[in-house]
This record gives C-alpha cells, structure tokens and sequence, in this order.
C-alpha cells in the first residue's frame, strides 16, 4: 500500500536528501548569484588611507580661515601617487579625488572655490577642519566583518569583496543535477506529430527553473517506457551529478518506467497529501540523490515549487528559500478535496486596505491546464482541512 504524507513532511524528506553542497573557493568575478560559504574579512581597511573627496587643494583649515587667501602650490598629488611630501604650513598641494591626503594637511578645497591656480592658488571660501576628507577606515576597519556566511553574493558585493583585498571567495558549489523526462508518448519539436503523442516540455521547463536557481543542468528527453532503455541511459551518468531529476512514469499504471527501474534501488515511492502532483518518490541510487516527480506538467511545476526549489536553494547555501506569502481576498468561490493541500494557478492583484490584496484562479484544478499556468502570477494555497471557500475569504497566496 502506497503510504500518503504530508507536503510539509515530503518538502523535509527532500532537504535533507539534497544537504548541503560543499563549499569551493571561486575568483571574485565569477561568485555573482553564489551563497558566501564562510564569514568574509577585511584584509585592508576601506579606505585604506586618508584621501580626497574632492579635485581641489588640500590645505591646513588655519591657512585658509581668513578666506580669501592665497597661497603657493607645492606640489601636485594624482590619485595613485605613493611618495607624497608634507604639508607645509602656509602653502597648498594641489589634489585629485582619491589622491592621498599629504602629512600635515587637514581639508580640502575643492577646485570650484578657487582659481585653479598651479604654483600659486586663490582660495575664496574658508574651509573647515575635515573638509572633503575620506578617513582611513571609514567605510570598512581592517579584519572588519565585511560579508556574512549565506549571503547571496550581488555585484555590490563582489564589488566590495575585490575592494577590501580579495581575489577569490568560499561559496557552496551550485547543484548539478540531471533532468529526465519519460514517456513513449513525448515528442520533440520540431518532429510532426502522431495521433497518441505529445510534445515534450517537463524537461525545458525543469532544465529553465533549475537554471534560473543557479544550478548546472544536463537533460535527457522522452525516455521511452522501457525499464532496460532508462537504465542504459541514465546510470552511466550518475558519477558526475548531484541530483537525478525525473518527470512521469510514478503513478499506478502499467507502464509506470521510473518506478519500476527504481523500486528496490533505493528510491521510495508514496503519495503526497497535495493537489495537483500526488505521486512521488525519492531516494538514492548508486548513492546519488534521486527526486521523481510526475508526468502532467501543472504536477511538475506546482512539485517545483511545493517542495523541490526550497530544497535546491537550501542545498546551495541559501537562508530565505521561501516564495513570499501574502493573505488575499477571493474573488469567487473555490472548492478543494478533502485531505489534500490544494494549490490553484491564481492572479494577485494588491488593493490599499483590503488586507493584501485581490486573488482569482486561472484555470481549473486539472493538472494538464499548463497554458493557465502562464496567465498566473501566483499560487493559491487551500489546506488540507479546508473543502470550500467563499468569494470575499481570505486565503494564502505565494507570489511567483
């Protein structure tokens, strides 16, 4: 007998098969999207020495308080330069942004209070002590905590990671998974059709998903209902990926290939307490984490959702894996079956004080209506002990 478990339950089961990918050490440039595997520390303090914020002249505030004043240039200080001379009292040294602030000086002048002077300038405004002045470390102090473990490395971090010093950082590996679709039925575009076939879309939609999360994706298509064929095919790959990924052949049928090359290998098989994508299973084989979903491609994608993403996102080091949840008033009425979790295509549409918004299905409950799948910015999520709901109830919604 086919034991039935809850989604929450199943959505546990599959975390803890995937785990958590190793950590590998990447260059900073190609870490964009990547999980931080470790706490990031400042080698050098940002920034790492007193400079101007400013093209102008740096001075001593005293020299300049009686503004308008002018004094001798001493000198010429690019940004760059690393052998800068002392401030001498009574004289400026003409500065570039991010130049070093020379010993002895405590503001800059910025040009547009000048005259551009270059041995000697005319300085009209008066500038206060620290004037247009970046301090050693005011951003970030050396051995500063700058990234934290589980962070979702963006440009600006990368960008802050190259600043304070480093060439390279830990992230958890992305997942590189398999993505198989089974069926005698499935076709390839472009190849015609035949009266009994269906093109095949599971494993683009998978592979695209999967892609979009960050993981390495290798796909084999429209594997024909064969127990021998799915074996010749799909063992010889198992050594080189983290994640084996099937879609059909799990329910009750006769020609269920999926299950009946696995069963016994390994992968269990049950049933889920959800509507659409009832039939599972996951598992191991040859030692490779197994997750098989079902064939109608509503099962597979509300599947994804469900449960598969969040687990893919955990095993890459992710901390938030959840879609958003928001509450929101039905615009019509719903049914769902007794003891399942429902979870019906809908369309969000936020409303100032109406709690969070308006929310409508697209579509009916069938698992094969893909195409109201694509008009739906959300999912409605109807619990197991809930059979009706009224136009006007509040209900859950996780936003696509």
């Amino acid at each position: 007998m086919v034991r039935v478990i809850s989604v929450d339950a199943y959505r546990q089961t599959v975390t803890e098969l995937l785990g958590r990918a190793p950590a590998i050490s990447v260059p900073v440039a190609e870490a964009a999207g990547l999980v931080a595997a470790r706490d990031v520390f400042a080698d050098v303090a940002l920034p790492p020495f007193d400079n101007s914020a400013m093209d102008g002249y740096a001075v001593r505030a005293a020299d300049v308080a009686d503004a308008p004043v002018t004094l001798p240039v001493a000198d010429d200080i690019p940004a760059g330069r690393i052998d800068v001379q002392p401030l001498k009292p009574g004289t400026a040294q003409r500065i570039m942004t991010g130049a070093p602030l020379p010993p002895g000086a405590d503001a800059v002048v910025m040009v547009e209070d000048t005259d551009r002077g270059m041995t000697e300038v005319r300085i009209s405004r008066a500038a206060p002590e620290g004037n247009h002045i970046r301090r050693i470390g005011e951003d970030v102090t050396k051995g500063a905590l700058a990234l934290h473990e589980g962070t979702v490395l963006s440009h600006s971090h990368l960008g802050l990671a190259a600043a304070v010093g480093l060439a390279s950082l830990e992230v958890y590996r992305p997942l590189s998974v398999l993505v198989v679709s089974t069926g005698t039925e499935l076709v390839e575009a472009p190849n015609p059709l035949q009266h009994g076939q269906i093109y095949e879309s599971n494993s683009v939609m998978l592979a695209a998903a999967l892609r979009g999360l960050g993981c390495q994706v290798e796909v084999v298509r429209s594997v024909v209902d064969d127990v021998a064929e799915f074996r010749r095919l799909i063992e010889p790959r198992l050594a080189s990926v983290d994640l084996l990924l099937t879609s059909g052949g799990v329910s009750a049928g006769a020609y269920e290939v999926v299950k009946d090359a696995l069963s016994g290998q390994g992968v269990e098989f049950q049933k889920i307490a959800m509507q659409p994508g009832g039939p599972q299973g996951c598992g191991r084989w040859n030692g490779v984490p197994v997750v098989t979903l079902p064939g109608n491609p509503v099962s597979v994608l509300v599947s994804f959702e469900a449960f598969l993403r969040p687990a893919v996102l955990a095993a890459m080091g992710h901390v938030d894996v959840d879609r958003q949840r928001v509450r929101a008033r039905l615009t019509e009425d719903m049914t769902s079956p007794a003891g399942r979790r429902q979870y019906r295509r809908g369309f969000f549409t936020p409303v100032l004080g109406e709690v969070t918004g308006m929310v409508g299905p697209r579509g009916g409950p069938g698992s094969h209506l893909l195409a109201a799948f694509t008009q739906a910015n959300c999912l409605i999520v109807l619990p197991e002990e809930v059979a009706e709901v009224a136009e006007g109830d509040e209900v859950d919604v996780l936003l696509l």
